[in-house]
């Protein structure tokens, strides 16, 4: 089983693959270099293989080599940050105004 997880930036989105068919996403929205990621789903054909934190880790990375701040609205981001406290030095607190933005922003 092969999976790659990328950014599609016309989706505003971190897509992973699996032998090159979508099997998730983690959606995300950019604001004041913060990365607000606000929702993961991983395909129920595709679940139980750990793809949501594959997600997560590769998400992160990419957000940290851009040299941006993580909004974890996901509660799939959040978790993972709570069990690994090491990755929350880039991470910011989920705050009131921040969910009246996105909620705005969403629609």
């Amino acid at each position: 089983m092969s999976t790659t997880v990328r950014r599609n930036e016309d989706e505003h989105r971190y897509e992973i693959t699996v032998d090159g068919e979508l099997a998730g996403f983690a959606s995300y929205v950019d604001r004041d270099g913060q990365r607000v990621v606000y929702h993961t789903e991983v395909f129920d054909a595709f679940a139980g293989h750990g793809l949501g934190t594959k997600i997560v880790t590769e998400a992160l990375a990419d957000i940290r080599g851009e040299g941006r701040r993580l909004v974890p609205v996901c509660p799939l981001f959040a978790a993972y940050l709570r069990k690994h406290p090491e990755q929350g030095d880039i991470a910011d607190q989920v705050r009131p105004e921040t969910l009246r933005w996105l909620e705005e922003r969403l629609g």
